[in-house]
């Protein structure tokens, strides 16, 4: 193509380059090969670096067994049962039986440092003449003990 005095081509786009160099791209999400933001998906609380997104309460609520009604624990302790049996292995004929003499033979143990309320009953066979005090006895242990010769004081 002629145009005055000058020569000029055709310039193709292939031909065309830049005169700057390219821009680098901001590196998102970074790992693997699953693109630019590593498949967290694009803005968001779950694609942000650092905060992550836990409910942490919910998780617990979720531990816990799911319970229906009016729920009250009385504070009363339950008395330590023991039976006639244990008594007759431990003792000798004729000795007292207390909360205390109990904690010394280990038979029973304190509760958050009190002496607890001791209930005897009536389960096995009783041959020894025992001295009860200070526990609590049901009907067909007395009737064992008073049987054997035992007394009960309260």
């Amino acid at each position: 193509m002629v145009r005055g005095t000058a020569i000029y081509q055709d310039m193709q786009l292939h031909q065309l380059k830049p005169i700057h160099k390219k821009k680098k791209r901001k590196r998102v999400g970074r790992g693997g090969k699953r693109g630019t933001y590593s498949g967290k998906g694009v803005k968001g609380q779950r694609s942000r670096a650092g905060k992550k997104f836990q409910p942490v309460i919910r998780e617990l609520i979720k531990r816990y067994p799911k319970l229906r009604g009016y729920r009250f624990k009385s504070f009363r302790l339950k008395p330590t049962i023991i039976n006639l049996d244990a008594l007759e292995m431990k003792f000798k004929t004729g000795d007292t039986i207390t909360p205390y003499t109990l904690i010394e033979k280990r038979i029973i143990s304190k509760i958050k440092g009190r002496l607890p309320q001791v209930k005897i009953l009536g389960k096995g066979k009783l041959e020894k003449s025992l001295t009860v005090r200070n526990c609590l006895v049901s009907s067909k242990a007395k009737e064992k003990i008073e049987k054997a010769g035992g007394v009960i004081r309260i």
